[in-house]
């Protein structure tokens, strides 16, 4: 009987070919793009968001759409330039251009990343201590090692099913938390395409955007998309790649819209209904128990947990890759340099952690330092994306180069003034 089923299903097949490629290939292109999305759901992004719900309701979901929309057109972007010419980012970048120069934009995306891995090891060291009473310092150090474990003894594979459970697992927890309030449905639906900007939204509005599109998740996303092994000599699988990865990238980002809409949803409707501002993610956690009760809350901890781990991977990804990338030298956790790169990223990241006394001041200059480097990626990307010399006729037409280009005015524009008025609170404290 179950020979005969399976002769039923390939003759089916074989009768439908393109139901073959178009539904069957296609799960085995997805996993990339969801890398990329656990990179910006990370602690600092949670931040934002709960900001964002708890201070101006629903208003600012349009946000959310907004920085969606940018990002996979920036994360579709450079996978092309991983599909193409078979280099990451930080491999193109010490390829193409001189040596003074990519040495400076890797290095300092080096630093970014190691930005990025204090803020995803703090939000786990603070989720530790929500659920166990775990000092800070003690959860950092409990958070590192276990990422090392899972990195250094776990091939790519491993980690990328690992990290598809945890974005399962923190969407699964935000939807939980949706079904214990009640949500304004007609005024989300609407909040989410029609902009507004109430009286002293700007600064958050700025922060959401730059937690979204981040830095280390184009060197990611560039290197991991090369994981499936495509045969770069023949158009017509080149051809094939680019359009399965949309669907990745569309599906992924579209998953991380929802995730950070859930927030500010989840934020709006406790919170800013009870007049109560979130500026911290452990404030977030007791003002959630007398609103939502016990259950929640630990639901809200184990997301914060699962975040900041699986963060934490991409960003070390992130880092070993670009470090790699100056050797050129596709990631590999197996080899040297790359686990150099995971070793500095995650390392110098826990021991800043131990040098700073105000862990909510550390998630700070870690943004700072964030909007201070992304735009150099952004413009980077868009330059070598645009270049024949480097993507031959895949090179980016006059119309795609010039709408990257406005993106990255944008993306550089708010993170500039982002970055002002962290100068500007910092000068008021």
């Amino acid at each position: 009987m179950i020979n005969y089923f399976k002769k039923l299903k390939k003759d089916y097949r074989t009768r439908n070919p393109k139901l073959k490629s178009s539904a069957f290939e296609l799960l085995k292109y997805i996993g990339p793009g969801l890398l990329v999305t656990v990179g910006f759901i990370d602690p600092g992004n949670w931040a934002s968001n709960f900001a964002a719900g708890s201070e101006f309701g629903y208003a600012l979901l349009w946000v959310v759409t907004l920085s969606t929309v940018m990002l996979i057109i920036l994360q579709h972007n450079v996978a092309h330039l991983g599909i193409v010419t078979g280099l990451c980012l930080s491999e193109a970048a010490n390829k193409y251009l001189p040596r003074a120069g990519s040495r400076f934009i890797l290095w300092s995306a080096i630093g970014a990343s190691i930005s990025t891995s204090l803020a995803e090891i703090l939000g786990g060291a603070i989720a530790l201590q929500m659920l166990f009473d775990i000092p800070i310092k003690l959860g950092a150090v409990l958070v590192t090692i276990f990422v090392f474990i899972m990195m250094f003894s776990n091939s790519y594979k491993k980690i990328e099913r690992y990290i598809i459970a945890f974005v399962s697992l923190i969407g699964l927890s935000f939807i939980y938390e949706l079904f214990l309030v009640e949500i304004d449905w007609p005024v989300a639906i609407e909040s989410w395409v029609k902009p507004s900007i109430p009286e002293g939204s700007m600064l958050i509005i700025m922060s959401v955007l730059g937690a979204v599109v981040m830095p280390h998740n184009l060197f990611l996303h560039s290197e991991v998309i090369q994981s499936r092994q495509w045969n770069l000599e023949d158009d017509k699988v080149i051809e094939k790649q680019l359009k399965y990865e949309f669907f990745d990238t569309f599906l992924s980002m579209v998953i991380g819209w929802a995730i950070n809409s859930a927030m500010i949803l989840l934020a709006a409707a406790t919170f800013f209904r009870e007049g109560m501002i979130v500026d911290d993610l452990g404030q977030a956690h007791s003002l959630l128990q007398p609103l939502l009760g016990n259950n929640a809350v630990v639901v809200f901890a184990i997301a914060l947990l699962f975040a900041g781990i699986s963060s934490s991977m991409t960003s070390g990804i992130a880092a070993g890759s670009i470090f790699a990338g100056m050797y050129d030298e596709p990631y590999n956790i197996k080899d040297i340099h790359s686990r150099t790169g995971v070793v500095i990223s995650l390392g110098v990241a826990l021991l800043i952690i131990f040098l700073i006394s105000n862990p909510f001041m550390g998630l700070i200059i870690s943004q700072a330092i964030l909007s201070m480097q992304l735009p150099i990626t952004v413009f980077l990307q868009v330059r070598l994306t645009s270049s024949e010399q480097v993507m031959g006729k895949y090179a980016n037409k006059s119309f795609t180069k010039w709408m990257l280009y406005t993106i990255a005015g944008i993306v550089t524009i708010l993170n500039i003034l982002l970055l002002i008025s962290f100068f500007v609170d910092f000068n008021f404290q």
